[in-house]
């Protein structure tokens, strides 16, 4: 079973970009991120390297599984 490791921050952007999220704004060292149909916004802290709790809530924001989100992020490398 695939597993989540940490990534920058702008490898997970590329994948927010990807799956239809549009940038909003910027408050601070956090990047907002908005798409339709989501009740709430994806937050996206700019750290080195996001820690894998940070992933999964926005994942589950996005009502994304694991396996799908590993198989788009190979794709955008």
């Amino acid at each position: 079973m695939p597993y989540l490791t940490r990534v920058s921050w702008r490898v997970f952007e590329r994948f927010l970009i990807k799956v239809g999220c549009k940038y909003v704004r910027q408050k601070g060292d956090h990047r907002i991120y908005w798409k339709v149909g989501l009740k709430r916004p994806i937050v996206l802290p700019m750290y080195k390297s996001l820690p894998v709790f940070i992933i999964k809530n926005n994942l589950r924001t996005l009502k994304i599984n694991v396996e799908e989100y590993l198989k788009i992020v190979r794709k955008t490398k």
